[in-house]
C-alpha cells in the first residue's frame, strides 16, 4: 500500500508542530523519518494514526483521500502503529492482547481464544517471531513484547506499518533481530514508516531517509549518506559526533557502594546487592535496558531513595541515609533523567532555576535574603558560558526547548564545586548539538579529577564517555568491564548474561 501525506500542517495554539509536511512511502519500503525528539515526527505520525487532525492537508493511500475520525478508522484502512510506550496488558496473555477491542467470538458470543490463538501463530510462523499466543506478556522480555505489538497491527491487516522510536528499549541483538523483521515485513509488501533519531539504525535499515526539523522536511537522504551528512541536517550546522578525551587519570577512590538494596513502589527488590567503586578522574557508566533498576540505583545516591541495606560512602562521608539537602551540601551533582518533573521548576525563571539547590547561602544569598545582584550576574555568566538560548535570564524555564532546559541544569550542576556528578541519561530529548555540548563538559568534569557516574540507555553515549561500564540486569550489576568491551559483549549482559 502507497502511503501519501501532503502539506499536513498541526498547530497547538501557536506552536506548529507540523508545517506543511509532504511525505510519500512506497508499498514494501522501509521509509525512515529522521529528526530531533520534538521535532515533530510523532506529531506526524498521531495525525496519519487519527489520534490527531490535521489544520490542514490530506492524508491518501493508494490514491484515495483519507478521512480518519480516530485510530479506529486508521486501522481499518490499513495503518498500524506500535507506539514507543507499549500498549499491552501485562497479566493478559499474548493472543488476548492480540484480538482486545475485536476479539473473535463464537457461539452464544463466547470469546473464541482458539481463532485467537491461530492468528497469532500464523504471524509469528509467517515472519519468523517465535512467539508462544499463550504466554503472559508480563512474563516476556522486552524485545519479544515488542512482537506482540507488531503483531497486533499485522492482525488487524495492517499494510502501512508506523514504528515510533522502536529500539528504545531493546538490546543491541533485539534492535538487530527487530530489523530483521522489518525487512522481512518489508518484502512482503508491508510499507513501514520508522522513526527514530539514532543515525546507526537508519543506515542499517532505511530504504529511504526523510529529515523533519523543526517541524518542517528539510530534506531526503539515503542511507549511504554518513552520518555527519544526516546530523548537519537535523541540527542545521556542522556537528562533530566523537567524543574527544584523554586517557584517564585515577585518583583515590571518590565514590564506595557496597550491597546496596532498595526496595522498589511495588515492594520488591529494583536494586539488589549491588556494589562498585568510582574513582577520582574517571566515568564509570551504568548500562542496561531502560527499567532494571538504574533509576532508583540513582534516587538511591542523592537521598530520594532510603536503602534497605547496604552502604554508599562518598569519600569517607558515610551518605547511606542522608537527606537530598545533606547529599548536596557534601559536593554531589545531579542531572536526573527528567529534567522536567526532577530537574527544573517550570514556572520559574532561568535564574531562580539556577539557584533552585542553593538558595540557602552563598552565592546566591546573603543571610534571609537574596543577593538579586549576584543571581543576575551569576545567571548571564552561566547563559554565556553553557550557551543557553533564550531572550533574557528571567524567560520561564518551560519557554526554553529541551535542550536548554537541559543545559539550565548542567550549568547549574557543574557551576558549583563538585565530589561527585552522577548524570542520568544526561542527553535524552536533546539536539546532536547540544549532545555534543554535554559531553564535552562531561569530560572536562572527568578531567577536572573528579569521579563520574554516567547512567544512560544510549549505548552509543555509554561506549564513548565511559572509562569503565557496569551493566544493571534485574536490579543486579552482572558486569563491570572495560570501555572498549564490544557491544556485542555489552548486549549480552544488558539480557542478563555474566561475563
Amino acid at each position: 500500500m502507497k502511503l501519501e501525506l501532503r502539506g499536513i500542517t498541526k498547530r497547538f495554539g501557536s506552536l506548529v508542530a507540523n508545517d506543511h509536511i509532504n511525505l510519500v512511502v512506497n508499498s514494501g519500503e522501509i521509509h525512515s523519518l529522521l529528526g530531533e525528539n520534538g521535532a515533530g515526527k510523532s506529531t506526524l505520525m498521531n495525525v496519519l494514526y487519527g489520534l490527531y487532525t490535521a489544520d490542514e492537508g490530506d492524508i491518501l493511500l493508494d490514491g484515495v483521500v483519507q478521512k480518519f475520525k480516530g485510530p479506529g478508522d486508521a486501522m481499518a484502512a490499513g495503518i498500524g502503529m506500535v507506539h514507543q510506550h507499549f500498549m499491552l496488558i501485562p497479566v493478559f496473555t499474548v493472543a488476548e492482547n492480540v484480538v482486545l477491542g475485536h476479539e473473535p467470538t463464537g457461539i452464544l458470543d463466547t470469546l473464541d481464544l482458539d481463532t485467537a490463538r491461530k492468528r497469532v501463530r500464523e504471524i509469528s510462523d509467517r515472519f519468523g517471531f517465535e512467539i508462544d499466543p499463550d504466554a503472559l506478556v508480563e512474563d516476556l522480555p522486552v524485545g519479544a513484547q515488542q512482537r506482540v505489538e507488531i503483531i497486533k497491527a499485522l492482525a488487524r491487516d495492517a499494510k502501512v506499518l508506523v514504528l515510533d522510536e522502536p529500539t528504545a528499549v531493546l538490546t543491541p541483538q533485539e534492535t538487530d533481530e527487530l530489523m530483521a523483521i522489518m525487512k522481512g515485513l518489508a518484502k512482503a509488501g508491508t510499507s513501514i514508516v520508522f522513526i527514530t533519531h539514532k543515525l546507526r539504525e537508519v543506515q542499517a535499515v532505511a530504504d529511504r531517509i526523510t529529515v523533519i526539523r523543526l517541524g518542517a522536511v528539510v530534506g531526503e537522504a539515503k542511507p549511504s549518506d554518513s552520518a555527519a551528512t544526516l546530523a548537519t541536517m537535523m541540527v542545521g550546522r556542522a556537528v562533530d559526533l566523537s567524543v574527544t578525551k584523554k586517557a584517564p587519570k585515577r585518583g583515590d577512590t571518590g565514590l564506595t557502594v557496597a550491597g546496596l538494596t532498595v526496595i522498589g513502589d511495588r515492594n520488591n527488590k529494583v536494586v539488589d546487592d549491588v556494589s562498585f567503586e568510582v574513582h577520582a578522574g574517571e566515568v564509570l557508566a551504568i548500562a542496561g535496558v531502560q527499567g532494571n533498576g538504574q533509576t532508583e540505583l540513582a534516587e538511591a545516591l542523592v537521598g530520594l531513595r532510603i536503602p534497605s541495606a547496604g552502604s554508599i560512602h562518598l569519600g569517607t562521608m558515610d551518605i547511606t541515609h542522608s537527606s537530598v539537602r545533606q547529599v548536596i551540601d557534601a559536593g554531589v551533582g545531579y542531572i536526573p533523567e527528567d529534567r522536567s518533573k526532577d530537574g527544573l521548576v517550570g514556572d520559574f525563571t532561568i535564574a531562580e532555576n539556577f539557584m533552585i539547590n542553593r538558595s540557602y547561602g552563598p552565592p546566591f544569598a546573603k543571610g534571609l535574603s537574596i543577593d538579586f545582584a549576584n543571581r543576575e550576574r551569576i545567571a548571564a555568566e552561566l547563559i554565556d558560558e553553557y550557551d543557553v538560548r533564550t531572550p533574557s535570564q528571567v524567560t520561564l524555564a518551560k519557554k526554553l526547548s529541551g535542550g536548554n532546559q537541559q543545559k539550565v541544569v548542567v550549568a547549574r550542576e557543574l557551576s558549583r564545586e563538585l565530589n561527585l556528578l552522577i548524570a542520568s541519561q544526561p542527553t535524552r530529548g536533546v539536539d546532536v548539538g547540544s549532545i555534543e555540548f554535554i559531553h564535552e563538559r562531561i569530560v572536562a568534569t572527568r578531567d577536572a579529577g573528579k569521579p563520574v557516574v554516567i547512567i544512560s540507555t544510549e549505548l552509543d553515549e555509554v561506549t564513548s564517555l565511559a572509562d569503565r561500564i557496569a551493566v544493571m540486569y534485574r536490579g543486579r550489576i552482572v558486569g563491570i568491564v572495560d570501555a572498549k568491551t564490544s557491544r556485542e559483549t555489552l548486549g549480552r549482559m544488558m539480557a542478563g548474561a555474566t561475563v
